[in-house]
This record gives structure tokens, sequence and C-alpha cells, in this order.
């Protein structure tokens, strides 16, 4: 009954709410240098710049994730469904940019990482740890990718309608907040593995 009252004031609420924007334009160029900076590091072998990345990555997509899970999610969870919906308008766009460039970021130098330091070998003493942590984040990274991103989009494209569904929105966090606190669980698993390797 609450959720039915609540997806019928939303309509109400929807001609106070800020514009729509699905991509920040305004943040692609720091997307972009973000990028180039992997790149560079990649294609000059740097082992400076390949654990810079993969530090800096890796540090922003834990936190965010911790943060997102179990700060965030619980929060918005207890919202209203106007104010999930005033939430979502300014969030989702910048976590459309923020999490494809982090993952990226913290894969691709990491890999390239574990390469040069010879952990991709089967006899390497840490293999199985390396191993470990390409699951895990292999893993995260579908789900932050593949499930979660798309979750953000069709939010934000709903929210783009003359009357956006209420009911639609509900569903559409309800899966944002679990996933950000199964990804929130398995950055504790990963913070396990990477202390592991690095002593």
């Amino acid at each position: 009954m609450a959720v039915a009252t609540q997806a019928a004031v939303a309509p109400a609420a929807m001609s106070e709410r800020p514009k729509v924007v699905i991509v920040p334009i305004k943040g692609l160029p720091i997307v972009g240098v973000v990028l180039l900076g992997v790149i560079a590091a990649i294609s000059t072998n740097s082992r400076w710049g390949l654990m810079f990345c993969h530090v800096v990555g890796g540090g922003l997509w834990t936190g965010i994730d911790l943060f997102v899970g179990f700060i965030v999610g619980p929060i918005i969870g207890r919202m209203s469904i106007p104010a999930r919906i005033e939430f979502s308008t300014r969030f989702m766009p910048k976590m459309l940019l923020i999490m494809p460039t982090v993952v990226t970021m913290t894969l691709a130098a990491g890999f390239q990482t574990a390469r040069l330091s010879g952990f991709l070998d089967t006899s390497a003493p840490r293999h199985a740890w390396v191993v470990a942590s390409f699951g895990v984040v292999g893993v995260m990274a579908v789900i932050a990718l593949a499930y979660l991103e798309p979750a953000n989009v069709a939010v934000l494209f709903e929210l783009r309608k003359p009357q956006p569904d209420g009911r639609v929105i509900e569903k559409l966090m309800r899966r944002f907040i679990y996933t950000a606190g199964i990804t929130g669980v398995m950055q504790v698993a990963t913070l396990i593995i990477m202390t592991r390797l690095a002593s």
C-alpha cells in the first residue's frame, strides 16, 4: 500500500526534478586523460605508472564500493520514491562515468603489473593469490559493468520520460542497492588478497 502511494505521489514531483542528463559531457575530458595515462603506462611498461594507476584505480573502486554498498545503499533504501528520484538524477550520471573508468584503470594496470612481475607464471610463489584476485575482481567487474551500470542507465532513461513510473525506478534502485552491497562485501575479500600479495 505504501509503495503504491509513493508511486502515485512520484509523478507530482516530476515537474520539480532537475533536468536528467545521461552522460555528463564535462566529465569526458577527465575520463579521456585517465585512460590515456593508463595506455601510456602500459605501452611504456612504466612500473611506477602502472603501480600508480593500479593503486589509485583500485583504491577508488574499493572506496566507492564500500561507501555506496554500506553507507549510501541503506540510506537510499529508506528514502521515499520522490527522494530516490532526486538522488538518482544527480548521482547516477556521475557513476556512469566513474565506475567504468576506475574498473578499466585498475584491471588493465593490474594485469600488466602482474605480467611484468612474473606473477602470471604458474611456478611463481604468489600465483595462486593472483588467480584468486583475478577471480574476485573479474566477478566484481561483470557485476559493475554488465549488471549495475545498465540498471543506472535504465533509471536515467526512465527519469527522462514525461511521466516516469515510480515503481520501475524503485525496482531498478533496489537492484542497485543489493548489487552495491554484494560488491562491497567482495571488496573486503579483495583487500585481504591484495594485502596478502603485498606482504
